[in-house]
């Protein structure tokens, strides 16, 4: 007879692990799905949780003045720049024409008739004129430079006399002797031997009809000698109309306004003649900018300008004078020098209300150009309140207190700094301080 051993379930050692091991298995299989049907992932409980309820963007109607600006940028310059370069002869058997005298410097003002240098001992100064010099302006000589001459010389107190407007008579003579007396240098004189010589030959004649009128000579001989003191009268006359004081030109410059600026000066004492002595500007100063193709049809003739110089603080307004039709290359585009980085512009021209101050010269300026302005103050919406249907309507809707909405038809008007001038239509109502909807805002903060 056999006797019982080990465990009262009567199970051996390794049915005992085995039921263990299948009893384990049920609970985690349990707990797994307890945790499944109960404890989610953030981004699981934000895939059940669905789409937030939207919320609307609004912002509030206004009345103000309301403008539309393009801003470029401008550079300062005069109406003419000039550049002074002496065209002086050599002097004194041959010596080589050097400045001896620099009597500007570079940012001052000056006024006509102002000397500048002196080259070889002689004057370079400014007058009044338009016309460039192109030639030496000598007795005897007509034109429209003359005219200019003889305008310059009275303005400044010399006038021309009795000669007619234009022709170099004697009355210029006298009156550029005197200009020149006044700035302290004797005239450059001009075929005075000629003159000299033909007042001999009259001489000669007056003595030679002297001499045969006191030895009774023959009526022929008389009538001869009288003809040939006549012909010797006419050709001194002819002599005179073409000598006596000149204006070389290389000794003054003409300048279509006064005070004029020395922007530049190379000019120094010992220095030779034939380069660039100075650059001088006149007239008033202008502001010149350039447009792009997308604000070429926004700018026009008449618009208001304000001018900021970042440099100098200086605030000034202006008026647009003037735009181009056509674009024009940027300096240094016709020659690929900067590789075409620069695009085309539109160049507008700016008048100033008053006076611009000469230290603005060369400067480069902001201007901000008032494109379309209401005027008054105009009921506004931000542009993105504004909505067209299909019917070509034009709307807005505005949002009670309540949360009512109400859409309401409008004409708008001019627009400019994100806002649009709106006029409400068929009677509708919108008034300042109202909301209107300007778009939707999810509930992640996001905006459409």
């Amino acid at each position: 007879m056999l006797s019982k051993t080990g465990d009262s379930s009567g199970l051996s050692g390794p049915r005992r692990s085995l039921t263990a091991l299948a009893v384990g298995s049920v609970v985690l299989a349990g707990a797994a799905l307890w945790t499944s049907a109960y404890v989610k992932s953030p981004a699981q409980a934000a895939a059940d949780a669905g789409p937030p309820a939207p919320d609307v963007l609004t912002a509030p109607v206004e009345r103000r003045v309301l403008s539309d600006t393009v801003v470029t940028r401008g550079t300062v310059s005069a109406s003419q720049t000039v550049d002074i370069a002496s065209a002086a002869v050599a002097v004194d058997g041959g010596a080589k024409p050097v400045v001896t005298k620099v009597l500007a410097r570079s940012g001052q003002t000056f006024e006509a008739g102002r000397v500048l240098f002196e080259v070889s001992g002689r004057p370079v100064l400014a007058l009044r004129g338009g016309l460039p010099v192109y030639r030496d302006l000598k007795p005897g000589a007509h034109g429209e430079d003359v005219r200019q001459l003889q305008r310059a010389l009275r303005d400044l107190g010399h006038p021309a006399g009795t000669d007619t407007p234009g022709r170099y008579g004697p009355g210029t003579k006298k009156a550029v002797a005197a200009f020149y007396a006044s700035i302290g240098y004797d005239p450059v004189n001009v075929d005075t031997a000629a003159a000299d010589d033909a007042r001999r030959e009259v001489g000669h004649a007056q003595r030679e009809l002297d001499r045969l009128r006191d030895r009774n000579g023959s009526a022929d001989d008389l009538r001869y000698a009288r003809e040939d003191l006549a012909d010797a009268r006419s050709a001194l006359g002819r002599a005179e109309a073409v000598s006596g004081p000149m204006v070389p030109a290389s000794e003054v410059v003409f300048l279509s306004g006064f005070p004029a600026r020395v922007d530049s000066l190379t000019a120094k004492v010992g220095g030779s003649v034939g380069e660039k002595l100075a650059t001088v500007s006149a007239g008033q100063l202008v502001l010149k900018g350039s447009l792009g193709l997308q604000d070429k049809g926004l700018v026009r003739p008449g618009q208001k300008v304000a001018m900021l110089s970042e440099v100098t603080g200086d605030e000034l307004t202006g008026r647009v004078a003037a735009v181009a039709d056509t674009p024009a290359a940027p300096d240094g585009d016709a020659d690929g020098e900067d590789g075409g980085a620069s695009a085309e512009g539109y160049a507008v021209t700016v008048k100033p209300d008053s006076a611009l101050p000469a230290r603005l010269v060369g400067q480069d300026v902001r201007l901000t150009v008032e494109a379309a302005s209401s005027g008054t103050k105009v009921l506004v919406v931000p542009v993105s309140a504004i909505s067209a249907g299909a019917d070509s309507r034009t709307t807005v809707t505005v949002l009670g207190r309540s949360g009512d909405r109400r859409r309401v038809e409008v004409r708008p008007g001019t627009s400019g700094d994100g806002y649009t001038e709106v006029t409400p239509v068929g009677g509708a109502r919108l008034s300042a301080g109202e909301k209107v909807v300007v778009g939707v805002a999810r509930g992640d903060g996001a905006a459409r």
